[in-house]
């Protein structure tokens, strides 16, 4: 078994760029509807205001030096190359953590939580609650590379994160994660109970369980909230019903098409215009490019095909659970309390689904509170 583990750099060929440059400059524009808004996908105006900014002002260079900026290496995991950050803090009582993604994101997210976690000292916070962190690219996601073989679903990954945390030498550790990285991560903690601390989530997803008398006495906020979860089935889970049933079919366009890719992830980003403006647009082009470059946009689909089968009810966890919301997340409380002992929970004003891009601040203390009682 290969279990070796090599330093990577992000070096990507000069003409890899200039191909994408041309791609670019020969877009096939779509036509639009006046007056329609975002009601029918992601406008235009949008997907050309960030087509310009990424063939004239972006620059891949500047964000792969950040990228770099942290050690890299990949590892073989049950046949599949695995990407990852790994950084090590100076503080020698430091809590190794694990931090996972979400799509259409990758590691590019977690660039500003990296300092202030690993390194508090340095960004005006206690060193004694200093974190090693490990930043995986999730299988078939960016520089992981496209997965080889199916079965690659939130159970499988799960269980390569704790080999990978095996195999770096962390016998105790937390996990951390926010959109498939909120599945990720507390499926983590159910293969590899014995040696996860905790969970810390954001944009965690917990159903009604069909019992009306969960119902009851749901405050204003809460009715809020599930009217979002019933809004997104109805109006925002076009992408996730393509992906989970004909991931195929639409990696040709992804392949292909620059500017389709652009759009196709702009309209999550954007969150059908919610959030529009509130991402910054190189982070929002970062990820898109990373995906672009790696050809692994199809790849990347096909988790949702490979995880449909389990969307429904989880196994409870048996570590401590900490859930932050910030705006936009459909989380109720007395639907995550049914099921797992949280321990922590934060509520904020600020930021969005992203909350990594949109909120970092808030994200790394809420992080650093949560685990403060697990060391």
């Amino acid at each position: 078994m290969d279990t070796e583990i090599r330093p990577y750099r992000i070096d990507i060929p000069q003409a890899d760029l200039e191909d994408l440059r041309g791609r670019l400059a020969r877009t096939r524009w779509p036509d639009e509807l006046p007056g329609v808004g975002w009601s029918y996908g992601v406008p235009l105006a949008r997907v050309k205001e960030l087509a310009e900014y990424w063939a004239t002002g972006y620059s891949w260079r500047e964000q792969e030096a950040r990228l770099n900026a942290a050690p890299q290496f990949t590892t073989t995991v049950f046949g599949q190359n695995i990407h990852f950050q790994h950084v090590r803090s100076p503080e020698p009582g430091a809590l190794p953590l694990i931090l996972s993604h979400g799509w259409p994101s990758t590691i590019a997210d977690f660039t500003g939580l990296i300092g202030p976690l690993s390194d508090p000292r340095a960004h005006g916070g206690d060193p004694a609650d200093a974190f090693h962190l490990v930043v995986p690219s999730l299988p078939g996601y960016g520089f992981s590379g496209p997965t080889a073989s199916p079965g690659w679903d939130v159970s499988r990954v799960a269980q390569a994160w704790a080999g990978l945390m095996g195999r770096l030498g962390y016998s105790r550790y937390g996990a951390q994660g926010g959109d498939w990285g909120a599945r990720i991560s507390p499926e983590l903690a159910r293969v590899d109970p014995s040696h996860v601390a905790g969970v810390h989530t954001n944009a965690f997803v917990a159903l009604p369980s069909g019992d009306p008398r969960e119902l009851e006495g749901l405050t204003p906020d809460e009715r809020k909230s599930l009217g979002g979860l019933a809004r997104w089935r109805e109006e925002r889970s076009g992408y996730a019903q393509i992906q989970a049933t004909r991931p195929q079919t639409l990696a040709y366009a992804l392949a292909d098409s620059p500017m389709g890719q652009l759009a196709w992830y702009t309209e999550w980003f954007d969150d059908y215009g919610d959030n529009a403006g509130t991402i910054d647009r190189d982070a929002i082009l970062t990820n898109v490019t990373v995906y672009w470059l790696t050809g692994t946009a199809g790849s990347a689909a096909r988790l949702y095909r490979e995880s449909a089968a389990s969307w429904g009810p989880a196994e409870p966890l048996k570590v401590p659970l900490g859930v932050a919301v910030f705006p936009g997340d459909s989380t109720i409380r007395r639907f995550v309390e049914r099921d797992h002992d949280v321990v922590h929970w934060s509520e904020f004003d600020r930021g969005g689904h992203f909350a990594a891009l949109q909120a970092p601040d808030l994200l790394t203390s809420d992080i650093r509170a949560f685990f403060r009682g697990l060391r």
